[in-house]
């Protein structure tokens, strides 16, 4: 082996390792798989969901736990979309896999008037979708490739366009209560999935089929963020820590704190100024 690769050998080696840790310490940090658990893994045929699907087959085979991985594609029925390089990819590694056929599709484009949003119904009729399949098959995990930029662009497209401090948690249960959907990438960024997914040419299919206008918002939160992320390396990092770090009573929601309760402890002594053998003063309780 030449050292040009070698070095690449190497880089990538170092890539992988980290993806797998961030992975698992997302699992371990939110319980996101247990024994015995049927892991559906929903792939889009694009590099993020093809990276959680080669990482959680590796961990599967190192876990200390038993869990099963069936890989799910749903079909929507777009314009253009290959239908068969998924299926062709799956046979190739082995993956138990299902493709699920709705035409959303053709829902979405006849209630949406043209020019208008179609993510919010494109994304309901997704899930509801997807949460039958998981109800039919037993699926006790539903697995999805969002990553940690992904989870900070949300929180940015929720303050600014919906006035709401939300983002993506990497642990939910659906508001049925009948489906734990998990984020195992919740760790990983994704300059990281980009390297790892071109080092393994994994059959790319493009996510260029909609073309809506939240995903124009979303792509202004991705130029904001990697200009943050050049100016200030490291601020990503700091943004999502500020996201496991949450300090209700200092914000200004009064449904997480009882602000209106707030009173002075009339018991607890006030301070008084005393001086110190050097005369300086100083706060005694």
């Amino acid at each position: 082996m030449s050292d040009p690769e070698h070095k690449s050998r190497t880089q990538f080696n170092k890539l992988q390792k980290r993806l797998r840790r961030c992975v698992g310490e997302a699992i371990a940090d939110f319980n996101m798989i247990e024994p015995d658990d049927k892991v559906m893994v929903c792939l889009s045929g694009g590099k993020d969901s093809y990276t959680m699907l080669d990482i959680l087959l590796n961990l599967q085979k190192t876990a200390p736990i038993n869990f099963e991985i069936i890989a799910v594609n749903l079909d929507q029925k777009q314009p253009g979309f290959p239908e068969h390089v998924l299926p062709e990819y799956l046979q190739s590694i082995g993956v138990p896999y299902h493709i699920i056929e709705h035409d959303t599709y053709s829902i979405v484009k006849r209630i949406i008037p043209e020019g208008q949003t179609t993510c919010s119904l494109c994304s309901r009729l997704r899930r509801g979708t997807l949460y039958g399949f998981a109800k039919e098959h037993k699926i006790t995990k539903i697995a999805l490739g969002h990553h940690r930029d992904d989870i900070i662009e949300t929180f940015f497209l929720n303050m600014f366009y919906a006035g709401k401090l939300k983002a993506m948690p990497p642990k939910l249960l659906s508001d049925d209560k009948q489906n734990i959907v998990i984020r195992p990438l919740a760790y990983c960024r994704e300059k990281d999935i980009n390297r790892f997914a071109a080092f393994k040419q994994f059959p790319i299919i493009p996510c260029n089929l909609c073309g809506s206008q939240e995903n124009l918002q979303r792509k202004a939160m991705k130029q904001m963020l990697n200009a943050w992320d050049k100016q200030c390396p490291g601020r990503i990092e700091t943004i999502f820590a500020s996201l496991q770090n949450i300090a209700p009573s200092q914000m200004a929601d009064t449904s997480l704190f009882d602000f209106a309760g707030l009173r002075r402890d009339s018991d607890a002594s006030l301070p008084r100024v005393v001086s110190d053998d050097a005369g300086l003063d100083i706060l005694e309780r």
